[in-house]
């Protein structure tokens, strides 16, 4: 089964679950590091890593199909310099200690899939972004060109490598939506700012399928937009929110009253006030095919 071994890094977050669940249907076999290891019933190995140094785990890239890279800490918190600081670390850190494992074993993974964020592009308003488009200016941005830097820094190799910069993806139990549901469903479901900010959405089930893809299809090499095709507005994204929830009206949140949320909860407005319009070309031009397209029927499906 080693041909068949799948190492997701960091993959106990949301996206790392669903990826696992979905691979362990397709019969692969998952190892996922984490800081935590358990015990398991479903078939995935945890093995223990730390994120920065080589240990025990390193052994199970030898021969693998794949490693997936989900590693890094949340940014659903105060961009405070010590945050920031973890922030980029925990990435930069993760692609260092992978680069050095890769190319210490005797037959190393076939492929490399990293994740990245759409934030690369900085807010851009309503201009498109496509994978050719520059890095923009910003904290976040800057984390994302760090990040970004080190892993298609790292030397040559056999292995694949595919870079997917990931947009807001959409599913009922994790994630931004998560958060954004519960607002509504209290009646403060309205639109952020000025609402004219984008959102790059994507449904649960293309992301898991841009993993696939990314994994088992030898065409796919570089960076790629993880996003949705139809890119909308927060008061869009928030106006259809409220349509599959039966809130047919929120009171909209000016921008005073999303720093004093974003206070409260703990995190940071920027994440609500900014946004980037972007498009899944080179996915696209390489045929992929959305289930979900549509903002309204990813909706619906997640919501039922």
């Amino acid at each position: 089964m080693n041909g068949r071994r799948i190492v997701l890094a960091g993959g106990s977050g949301f996206l790392g679950r669903a990826l696992a669940e979905k691979l362990g249907v397709k019969n692969y076999k998952v190892v996922l590091l984490t800081r935590s290891p358990r015990e398991r019933e479903d078939g995935v190995k945890e093995v223990a890593w730390n994120g920065r140094t080589l240990g025990d785990w390193v052994q199970y890239l030898d021969d693998a199909c794949a490693i997936v890279n989900l590693t890094g800490r949340s940014v659903n918190c105060r961009h405070t310099p010590e945050n920031v600081r973890e922030i980029n670390e925990s990435r930069i850190n993760s692609v260092n200690a992978l680069a050095t494992a890769i190319h210490s074993v005797t037959h190393p993974p076939r492929v490399w899939v990293q994740a990245g964020s759409l934030a690369f592009y900085g807010d851009l308003e309503d201009q498109w972004c496509d994978e050719n488009t520059p890095f923009g200016q910003g904290k976040a941005v800057e984390t994302c060109r760090l990040w970004e830097n080190a892993f298609t820094t790292v030397p040559p190799s056999k292995t694949r490598r595919v870079l997917l910069r990931i947009g807001i993806v959409l599913a009922r139990d994790g994630g931004a939506l998560s958060v954004l549901g519960k607002l509504t469903k209290r009646f403060l479901g309205g639109a952020a700012g000025n609402g004219r900010q984008y959102v790059s959405w994507i449904h649960l089930e293309d992301m898991n399928q841009m993993w696939i893809e990314s994994i088992e299809r030898d065409d796919l090499v570089g960076v790629f937009n993880a996003t949705g095709p139809n890119p909308v507005t927060n008061a869009e994204f928030m106006r259809e929110l409220r349509r599959a929830l039966y809130r047919p009206w929120c009171p909209p949140a000016p921008i005073w009253a999303v720093r004093l949320g974003s206070w409260w909860m703990q995190t940071e407005p920027s994440l609500a006030l900014t946004g980037r319009r972007c498009e899944p070309r080179r996915f696209l031009q390489a045929g992929f095919k959305f289930q979900f397209p549509e903002l309204r029927g990813a909706l619906k499906d997640i919501y039922g």
